[in-house]
């Protein structure tokens, strides 16, 4: 089905999820970031809790029109495999709140770097492998997508499933950019031997290879 063929609300959907992965995009760059520390220097410590508000915020949008125009159904799951996709979905939640354990989520939501006042650009953030890290790299985007696709789809949620997807695969290239201008050697170390957001066999992190790459942080 051509773009222009779509009912009007699922163009405007479309619309609205790129213009939130280009203004996320933005907002997360360290380019961006050292044109705001050039200009607005005092604004730099809440940076990362503002950035975390406006991505919440403009998320709204795209939300309402999936609720309000759904579309039709593509698919549901059914029998066996609607219980399946519930576990999966389920195990998926657990696993993201079972992660939580090994950030700082102070750090994350923004508020320590209000309360040490700090203005570095690329923050100071440990590398934090948690047992889901041994398997991939990103657990966050990778159990997003699990509780992702294994919803029914309808028209306008299938749409922003395919979106969202293109852009984690995208965005997890754009952070690893950070991540090793952050960590270094450390870093690249870890992302040759796992994988990004799909689990591969041949790519797993041992409990004592995970060990020895966090102590070779502690080192330096």
């Amino acid at each position: 089905m051509m773009i222009l063929d779509l009912p009007r609300s699922h163009i405007i959907l479309i619309i609205l999820w790129l213009a939130y992965f280009t203004i996320h995009s933005i907002l997360a760059s360290v380019s961006f970031k050292e044109f705001v520390a050039c200009k607005l220097p005092g604004l730099i410590p809440a940076y990362r809790l503002i950035f975390n508000i406006l991505a919440s915020i403009l998320l709204l949008p795209p939300l309402y029109l999936i609720a309000r125009y759904p579309g039709e159904m593509v698919w549901q799951w059914s029998g066996g495999w609607q219980y399946l996709s519930y576990f999966f979905a389920a195990a998926a939640m657990a696993g993201f709140f079972w992660t939580l354990r090994y950030y700082d989520s102070s750090e994350f939501l923004g508020t320590r770097q209000i309360k040490d006042n700090r203005t570095e650009i690329l923050g100071q953030e440990q590398l934090q492998l948690s047992p889901m890290h041994r398997y991939v790299r990103h657990p966050w985007y990778a159990l997003a997508l699990v509780m992702l696709w294994t919803r029914d789809m309808h028209e306008a949620l299938l749409i922003s499933a395919i979106l969202i997807t293109l852009y984690l695969f995208l965005g997890s290239y754009l952070e690893e950019r950070k991540l090793i201008a952050s960590h270094g050697d450390q870093y690249s170390q870890y992302r040759q031997r796992v994988a990004g957001l799909i689990p591969l066999p041949w790519r797993v992190l041992s409990k004592h290879d995970a060990a020895e790459l966090m102590r070779s942080r502690e080192k330096k």
